[in-house]
This record gives C-alpha cells, structure tokens and sequence, in this order.
C-alpha cells in the first residue's frame, strides 16, 4: 500500500484543468514532428539549449538522498555508496543514480529560511521570495523566452501533468505560460472526418482575416491573449503526436518502468526534449514524511531512481546531455532531528539538489553542511543564486534584462549571482 504522509497543506493539492477542452475541429498539416533517437543529436544544434526540471514535492529529504549522514545522531539507518566519481557519495536508496554522478553536480549548502510548501515552491521555480502584489514568471516562462524558437510550433514550456494552461508568467504574456500534457494527444485535437484539409485551411484563413480587421482597430492585452493561445492550440494540432508516449516501442516502456507513473513522465519529457521543447517539468510527489519517513524514501526512491537515471543516460548517449540542463529540487529539506513519530518535518537551512548538463561542471560538490547536517559551513546559497545559475548554465546573461512595454526587467533577483565555480 502507497505511503501518504503529507501534511495536508493546500499546495499539495494539483489542479485539473481539461486540456483544449473548448476545442471542437483541429488543423493537421504536418506529420510526425518526432526523431529517432539517432536524429535527435544531429538535428539539435549544440547551441540550442533546453531545461528539465524535476520537482520532488513535498520536500525530499537531503539526507536520504544527496548529503547523507551515517552513524550520527541524525543520518538514520541507511549507508552513504560510493558513485561514479571517487569521494561522492550519496545515499544507498538511489544506487543507479550513483553510477551516473559523473554527468551530475551536487549543491550541499542551500538555506532558503523557509519551511512553507507554498513560499518554498515559489522561491524554487520563480528565484524570489513571495510578496503580496508583485508576482514573478516561474523559471519555465522566463528559459521559454530566453531560449525561444521562433519557428518550432511546440510550447516553449510543457508540464507532464493533466491540466491546460498555467497562469506562471507574469508579465512575459500567456505566449509564455506553460502547457500541460499527459503523454497522450490533446483532448478534441484531430480534425474531424467530415471536415476536409481544404476547407479546414479556408476557415483559419477567414478567421485570421476577421481578427486581423477587429484588431486593427480594437486590439487589447486580451484579444492578443485569446489569439496567441488559439494559434498555439493550432500548432499544437500540426504536432500532437509528439506528446503521445504510446508510439514509443514497447522495450522503451519496460526500461523506464511506465506502469509506475513518474516512468511514464522521464520517457515523455525524453521524447519532448528530443523534439526540442525549451522547458519541460515532471514531477514526483508525496514526500511530506513527517511520519515513517525511513519507510517512505525506501519507497520514493525506488520508483525515483530507476526511471531518473535511465532517462540521464540516454540523453548521455544521444548527445543531448551537453545541451540539456538537469535540475532535481524541492521545495525545502527537511529536519535533520527526527522527530517521535520517525519522521522529519520541513526545513530550509541546509539542504541539497542535484544538478547536470549543459554548461554545469560535471562531477563537482558546491557547499558543505556540518557533521550532522544542521547547517551549512561552506559557501552558502539560496533560491536567488540558484536562479541566476540555472540561466548561466544555458549560456543566458543572467544579469540581463527584458524589456516590457519600454521598462526593463532583470531576468534574475539583482542582489544575487550565479555560483560561478559550478559553470564550465
């Protein structure tokens, strides 16, 4: 039976919205936009970079994961394992990820002084902290732009979860916002069989015509809105096979275990990170362990490991790792005291994420805790820095700015910086 710890907090609730839901006809006009995985190295420019987040929620415990802590007051019963790289090491829950630690990076000394779900998924995904009034894209909306292909027809940022579009950008515009998918076709996305291609083009082409008259008089922020979301739902149509996991062969399936659903999630951001989608984020939930937490990561980790490290080692293999930044992270950490229902509660003072590819030195540990893991010792980083080294590490100026409506916008919080030592 599936361990359920969580809190109970409201952010551990998803929300479902039906995805092109209002669409009644499609417009197909291209075919497969896929890649075999021997094209996907060669049509993917090395300077074309692309992010994948992978968020723990909940907040995975670092000490039974990237910072352990055997034979201490703190570190519980399991072992820290040597890794790939000689003086690494990391829990024995995730013993396939240990063998791949020389494409990975470790950061130790993360203090975020937060212990809320919501605060802390904010600072995480947007690199600031929450403040009433003024809202931040997340860090898929702000690569979508920074790493924008003009002429992809693909969102620039997709969610592998149920659910239409994310109010995440801010003010970037909705062209911006995330898409959710389940690795299947967009619900209502195939033309209908009565409608031929022809006189399917002619209606666009009419409706396009009658937007174009309307708007030259009376456009607005939410005609604009309503139109870029409409096309885009169009593109999404010329490409929906993309998103449908199920053309992967069966021997794909079995390798990253899909029957269990954060298997199913690594294979489908593969297949849209080999198509070149900018962002993708997955996700793998219920790690609130205030209780029995030693039981549930021996769980967690077991449907974590295996899928995580398989879908590290093909983008190894198909040249997409140098060109692809990896981010495993939470919202926090948790307590390093275990509490008397063995558990650990939420804490942000120090604790870790694992981090690859792209320009981010392979192999390397940023930061360190102390004996017992209750605070950092060595080189100190929070949300911001880790903000600003994500872009770094797609070759964006970090310390740049958009320009919205004529008033310039940094990219990234301008009282921090990117931990330099960790970009190559």
């Amino acid at each position: 039976m599936k361990c359920n710890y969580s809190c109970g907090s409201d952010d551990h609730q998803m929300a479902r919205r039906q995805f092109l839901g209002t669409l009644t006809g499609g417009f197909v006009v291209g075919g497969l936009g896929t890649f075999t995985h021997g094209e996907a190295a060669e049509h993917l420019r090395a300077n074309q970079m692309r992010v994948l987040t992978v968020f723990l929620s909940g907040g995975v415990s670092q000490l039974e994961t990237w910072d352990p802590k055997p034979k201490t007051d703190t570190g519980g019963p399991f072992r820290a394992i040597p890794t790939a790289v000689p003086g690494i090491h990391i829990s024995e829950l995730l013993p396939h990820t240990a063998q791949h630690m020389d494409k990975l990076s470790l950061i130790r000394s993360i203090n975020t002084k937060n212990g809320d779900h919501g605060k802390g998924k904010y600072q995480m995904l947007h690199g600031r902290n929450r403040m009433p009034g003024i809202d931040n894209p997340h860090l898929g909306a702000v690569l979508a732009k920074g790493l924008e292909r003009p002429n992809s027809g693909l969102p620039g940022f997709i969610r592998v979860q149920a659910g239409g579009r994310g109010n995440d950008s801010a003010y970037l515009g909705p062209r911006y916002s995330s898409i959710g998918v389940n690795g299947a076709p967009p619900p209502n996305s195939a033309r209908v069989a009565s409608l031929s291609a022809e006189i399917d083009k002619s209606r666009q082409d009419l409706r396009r015509r009658a937007n174009s008259r309307f708007m030259s008089t009376r456009r607005t922020a939410e005609t604009d809105a309503y139109t870029q979301t409409y096309e885009q739902a169009l593109q999404l149509m010329e490409k929906r096979d993309v998103f449908d996991v199920n053309l992967e062969p069966a021997k794909e399936h079995e390798r990253y275990g899909t029957k269990v659903d954060f298997g199913r999630q690594c294979l489908i951001a593969r297949r849209l990170l080999e198509n070149d989608v900018p962002f993708v984020q997955i996700s793998h939930t219920n790690y609130d362990t205030h209780n029995e937490n030693f039981n549930f990561h021996l769980e967690q980790m077991g449907e974590f490991d295996r899928p995580f490290s398989t879908l590290i080692s093909d983008l190894h293999e198909r040249g997409l790792m140098k060109s692809t930044l990896v981010v495993v992270m939470s919202e926090f950490g948790r307590t390093p005291r275990i509490n008397a229902r063995y558990g650990r509660d939420h804490w942000g003072s120090a604790w870790s994420i694992c981090l690859g590819g792209a320009k981010v030195q392979p192999g390397a540990v940023i930061g360190k805790t102390n004996e017992n893991g209750t605070q950092v010792i060595d080189r100190e980083v929070d949300h911001g820095h880790l903000f600003h080294t994500y872009l770094s590490a797609v070759g964006l100026e970090s310390t740049s700015h958009f320009n919205i409506a004529g008033r310039e916008v940094p990219l990234a919080d301008p009282s921090r910086s990117a931990i330099s030592e960790l970009i190559s």
